[in-house]
């Protein structure tokens, strides 16, 4: 990866792509630091570590602390992410929106960003003002007022578009995907801190060295790990017919249809992290906490984050999420049924409704061992806190999720160098 940043950065037109997103970067990161005005910072911080267990921490996290600091890129990237996915279903619920997105050509394509935009902005209203109501009835504001309150929703929800905008600025003058640098660069801004806390344990005496060794060659093993699996993918060998136009013969090929192991990237993650912190998230705002008592009490109980039955619970909704996630990005039908016009088979099977089946049934067995892949990388830091009370009292955590975002991301932006340069280097066979 280093040999392929240095051979990037000798090229001039790849070298003002690298320095436009580390520019973008740099002004996400300034951004990060400047508070909205009202809040009370100190208190506010407090008071969201406290509820790391729950959607706050998780938003806290995917943010690089910009939440629990309530500044203007509080709401981060995560508006546009969910109208994004909001988007691919509605595609899927809406013959319109279909026939747009596979019909349309950039026209549709455009179309379907803008309504996006849209959407982001809406969804950035709502959480906005969802987060000025906690942080109104946990007083946590200087000064309270209508004018106070309408200031920092749109305060919240203009960083939410201006950091979507800069996302796609990224995407269209810089390197790699511009959302995705920027949720990478949200989750790598916590990790100097979480090694601080790492050096500070161990030189005070309340973390035990070789727990964190034992933490750090974990986590360099789940990297490993990622980087086999996110490059893996099986390939079905396709032969292409035959055919005669003219005085000529066209097709006679054999080639391949990859099909990616982690088809769903980290998507079932984060969506099986928010629905298990629900429970937790809807007791905190109504003011309930573990030692409350009753029905709350014994919710909280069950879904608190450092529990074998939580592991559990969050194992499966993984692999749900992964079956229903797969589904919607591969279609076996549609793909049976665009090999065939073309004269195209798989070797073995019949054109049309064998083909599809057999497809199917390769989707599913990879679907499977990409979803235990992902719920072991998940799941694994919260058994280890569960079972090790050295590991749960050394406050440092694996962060499966973080990981996963974070290699996957690394991985992205280094193919997208290597496929500008391959571009930048190719010499046509008239030179």
């Amino acid at each position: 990866m280093l040999q392929t940043i240095r051979n990037a950065w000798k090229i001039d037109e790849l070298r003002k792509k690298i320095v436009f997103t580390l520019f973008v970067v740099l002004l996400y990161r300034l951004g990060n630091a400047v508070p909205v005005p009202w809040v009370n910072v100190d208190l506010l911080r407090q008071h969201i570590n406290s509820m790391q267990n729950t959607v706050l921490g998780l938003l806290d996290m995917m943010s690089g602390g910009a939440f629990s600091n309530a500044t203007i890129f509080a709401l981060s990237i995560q508006p546009y992410i969910n109208s994004s996915i909001i988007m691919q279903l509605l595609t899927i619920a809406i013959p319109a929106l279909e026939r747009l997105q596979k019909e349309g050509g950039e026209e549709g394509q455009k179309k379907i960003a803008a309504i996006t935009r849209y959407a982001t902005v809406g969804i950035g209203l709502l959480q906005g003002y969802a987060y000025y109501l906690m942080i109104r009835n946990y007083n946590l504001l200087n000064e309270t007022g209508a004018w106070q309150g309408i200031v920092i929703v749109l305060t919240f929800t203009a960083g939410s578009a201006l950091l979507m905008w800069l996302g796609e600025q990224i995407t269209e003058f810089g390197i790699g995907n511009g959302i995705s640098i920027i949720l990478f660069a949200s989750i790598v801004s916590r990790f100097p801190t979480t090694l601080g806390q790492m050096i500070t344990g161990i030189v005070g005496g309340t973390t035990i060295w070789y727990v964190a060794l034992l933490m750090l060659l974990g986590a360099l093993a789940i990297v490993i790990l990622i980087v086999i699996v996110t490059n893996a993918e099986r390939r079905i060998p396709v032969q292409y017919s035959k055919r005669v136009v003219g005085r000529k013969m066209y097709g006679g090929q054999s080639t391949h249809l990859p099909m990616k192991v982690n088809m769903s990237g980290v998507m079932p993650v984060i969506f099986a992290q928010t629905i298990t912190s629900l429970p937790a998230t809807i007791a905190a705002l109504f003011g309930k906490t573990a030692e409350s008592g009753g029905f709350a009490g014994w919710l909280l109980t069950v879904f608190d984050s450092n529990t074998l039955l939580y592991a559990f619970v969050y194992m499966l909704l993984i692999v749900f999420f992964s079956y229903f996630y797969s589904t919607i990005q591969f279609n076996p039908v549609e793909i049976a049924n665009n090999m065939k016009k073309n004269g195209g088979f798989i070797p073995g099977f019949r054109a049309g409704r064998p083909t599809s089946e057999f497809i199917q049934k390769v989707l599913n067995k990879i679907t499977l061992f990409g979803a235990v892949y992902l719920g072991i990388i998940a799941v694994v830091p919260i058994i280890i806190s569960a079972l090790s009370k050295a590991a749960a009292a050394s406050g440092i955590s694996l962060g499966g999720t973080s990981v996963i975002i974070v290699v996957g991301v690394a991985l992205e932006t280094v193919k997208a160098l290597e496929s500008q340069m391959l571009m930048r280097h190719y010499k046509g066979f008239l030179e």
